[in-house]
């Protein structure tokens, strides 16, 4: 008698998700791929969106998948399905369509939701946006071009890539942070005094110890905001970037399983649940690079989850084993984010090095003495040597950690 095919089921079909189907369906001809968003878009690239509302990408540059790529793979596409259940026991998942679909392999890759401004008068504006989705994407173009002055709240990416996007479009921007400067755990006062030149620089009011009070609104739009010291800024639209709350709800019920930050998985990112894996933002997985649990939700951290998941759904245990990395623009400079940083782990010593004149900046990060992640703006040519610095895992002595970046 044939052995029945495999059936494997995805939650989320961003790139953590979608790579994994791929990888499975290179590796496996005829097994069953389900893979559900919760969204109406096939895979689009989340990093594309930045340059996209900044009018330097075309909307054909963003997708990266068609429906009828699904189809023609062999990978049954299911959007706009939200998963409400998983039955570990009977090895189900429970759609809100009432449909139950089974599984002898599962990953749960559903990211993260964007944290709202919470102020009187926020709430249900029209010109008030995250930005985290392609749709957001969509609205924020559209508010651009009948705007003409924005405020940005938040210390994050987002925060900047939003602050950036509305000056390359012409706006007047005021860029509200909470904390002392911009990514305030990750670098230090003089890290952040370069960002802030920076942006000054490119014409951003930068306000400090700021957050947004209240949203005055008229007609539904907020038309003034107070901020935190009784400044009234009028504007015409704004922009959140205050972090997101991770999608962790489909675990809650699943037992020996461990939520901290994200949800805790070893090397091979299983979740301590039989065919239970998880992958991108969400996962909190071993580092078997420094040894300790890490969480960074990057494009290319998701891809290798997607890779090695797949790989372990079809029986070949493989550890994950890469360096997370993040980068982006800070209008004409660059700033790149490497392994592991104070924003996603305790204990960690550092090592500063600012270039004024060059606009060059770098900090280092160490743990029991090895080098386990940095920061770079600007120069990016030390980022070879410390990658592999990492990976070798050599204690550094604090002497001579200045030699990394000669």
């Amino acid at each position: 008698m044939a052995e029945r095919a495999k059936r494997f089921v995805i939650v989320g079909n961003g790139v953590a998700g979608t790579t994994c189907a791929e990888t499975l369906r290179k590796n496996d001809a005829e097994c069953e791929i389900t893979l559900i968003g919760d969204e109406r878009w096939p895979l689009y690239n989340r990093v594309a969106l930045p340059p996209y509302i900044k009018g330097k990408a075309t909307r054909q540059k963003v997708f990266l998948r068609t429906v009828e790529q699904h189809v023609q793979r062999g990978i049954t596409l299911m959007l706009e399905t939200r998963v409400t259940k998983v039955n570990h026991e009977e090895q189900t998942i429970l759609l809100n369509t009432g449909q139950e679909l089974p599984y002898d392999a599962l990953l749960i890759a559903t990211g993260g939701r964007p944290n709202h401004l919470r102020a009187p008068g926020a709430d249900g504006a029209s010109n008030l946006f995250n930005f985290q989705y392609f749709d957001d994407a969509e609205a924020i173009l559209d508010a651009i071009h009948t705007s003409k002055r924005a405020a940005v709240t938040g210390g994050s990416y987002i925060a900047y890539e939003l602050a950036e996007g509305f000056r390359e479009q012409g706006l007047e921007v005021f860029w509200l942070h909470r904390g002392p400067h911009f990514l305030r755990r990750v670098l230090d006062p003089e890290g952040g005094a370069l960002v802030d030149d920076i942006a000054r620089e490119h014409g951003v009011h930068m306000l400090y110890g700021s957050t947004i009070e209240e949203c005055v609104r008229d007609n539904g739009k907020v038309k003034t905001i107070v901020e935190s010291h009784g400044q009234r800024i009028d504007v015409d639209m704004i922009g959140a970037g205050l972090g997101v709350k991770l999608n962790l709800e489909l675990f809650k019920d699943l037992p020996n399983v461990e939520i901290r930050s994200g949800i805790v998985t070893n090397e091979y990112l299983e979740v301590g649940v039989p065919n239970v894996y998880a992958a991108g933002d969400i996962a909190e997985f071993w580092d078997v690079t420094i040894d300790r649990h890490n969480i960074l939700g990057t494009w290319g951290n998701s891809i290798g989850h997607g890779k090695t998941v797949a790989l372990n759904m079809l029986g070949q245990k493989t550890a994950y084993e890469d360096i997370p990395m993040y980068s982006s623009t800070l209008f004409d400079s660059y700033i790149r984010v490497i392994g592991l940083t104070p924003d996603s782990g305790d204990g960690l010593e550092s090592f500063e090095h600012l270039n004024a004149q060059s606009r060059s900046y770098q900090r280092l990060f160490f743990l029991d003495g090895r080098c386990v992640g940095a920061v770079l703006i600007g120069d990016m040519r030390f980022r070879q040597r410390i990658f592999a610095a990492i990976k070798s895992r050599e204690v550094i002595a604090p002497e001579a950690r200045r030699q990394l970046l000669a």
